[in-house]
């Protein structure tokens, strides 16, 4: 069990227009869709425009947040934004949140850990929160993959889409949203997954033209189904809660089928699984809000459910939330 004072209160999500199918990916590469759906689980993913970037998507999602909660942001005084695809180097994505929205007073910062993202942005504005630093923070994922996708590998390509999703907390001693989280990074595989930026010196096994993504899926798979069951376990175990206790798990949207595995070792059920993955493609730091919030339109999240949110990937890095959902739309 952590100590904690702080209460989610909203939820937003956005994804592009524009799709990418199995059917549209047959024509670039080596693939069909019975391989894609086989492998992957797989149907089709969301593509920013040209002209939508990390930010856009991002302000899309806390306008969605806005507008389905009847919440106010302008004494918001904290913006954390997981993203790797961010639209500059500098600034960061969360000083754009900021100028758009004009929020006068606020710390605004991007957060780099990949797929986990999400879920290391919810611990840190949690222990924000609760140390009493701050009162009220914007939490966001938001990823355009498709940006830096190799389009000519076709064990990468068929994987990735765009889409941001955005949750508001806020101080309530009384009645917070987290139970307990649970965390972990594995630096040396950091090479399994990895986009040149400045060096090419530690991973040069590989080379990653144009700052694309370069992925060992194999390698990756085995870390996730590996390390994400006993990261559940320890999450369950330091919170004294059992499977049973648990109405939702939203693990991070990389793959169905190594959700599936994930699911089977941990013994949590698929069909209490949340995931986007089949109509929205692995979305990075964007998939665990896409998905749930798919549960939540869905009408399968309830206010009072208790969910386990899990991210996993680049770095390699890991991060589990165990939480109650404590907001209902006001609209």
């Amino acid at each position: 069990m952590i100590r904690s004072a702080a209460k989610i209160t909203g939820i937003g999500t956005y994804v592009p227009d524009s799709r990418l199918t199995n059917e549209d990916l047959e024509k670039l590469v080596d693939t069909s869709n019975e391989w894609i759906v086989q492998r992957t689980g797989m149907k089709e993913r969301r593509i920013a425009s040209e002209n939508e970037y990390a930010s856009t998507l991002a302000i899309k999602a806390v306008e969605d947040l806005i507008k389905r909660y009847n919440v106010e942001i302008s004494d918001v005084d904290g913006i954390i934004v997981a993203t790797t695809t961010a639209d500059y180097s500098l600034p960061s994505v969360a000083c754009q949140i900021q100028a758009y929205f004009n929020i006068s007073h606020v710390a605004a910062f991007d957060l780099s850990a990949a797929c986990a993202g999400f879920t290391y942005g919810l611990h840190v504005a949690n222990g924000l929160i609760t140390s009493g630093v701050h009162k009220k923070i914007l939490v966001i994922g938001s990823e355009v993959m498709s940006k830096i996708t190799d389009y000519t590998d076709r064990t990468t390509c068929v994987l990735f889409g765009d889409g941001a999703g955005a949750m508001l907390l806020e101080y309530d001693e009384q009645n917070p949203s987290f139970i307990a989280t649970h965390f972990g990074t594995d630096g040396a595989g950091g090479g399994h997954l990895y986009r040149s930026n400045l060096s090419t010196a530690i991973f040069d096994s590989e080379i990653a033209l144009g700052g694309k993504l370069v992925q060992n899926g194999r390698e990756v798979y085995k870390f996730a189904v590996r390390t994400v069951p006993k990261g559940v376990k320890t999450l369950l175990e330091n919170a004294a809660f059992q499977h049973s206790d648990v109405q939702w798990f939203v693990p991070h949207s990389a793959n169905l089928r190594m959700i599936e595995s994930i699911c089977t070792k941990t013994g949590i059920p698929i069909d209490q699984t949340l995931t986007s993955v089949e109509y929205r493609g692995n979305t990075s730091s964007a998939s665990i809000p896409l998905s749930l919030d798919a549960g939540i339109k869905d009408g399968k999240v309830q206010k009072g459910d208790m969910l386990i949110l899990y991210g996993f990937g680049g770095g390699l890095t890991h991060c589990g939330v165990l939480l109650t959902w404590t907001c209902s739309e006001k609209n």
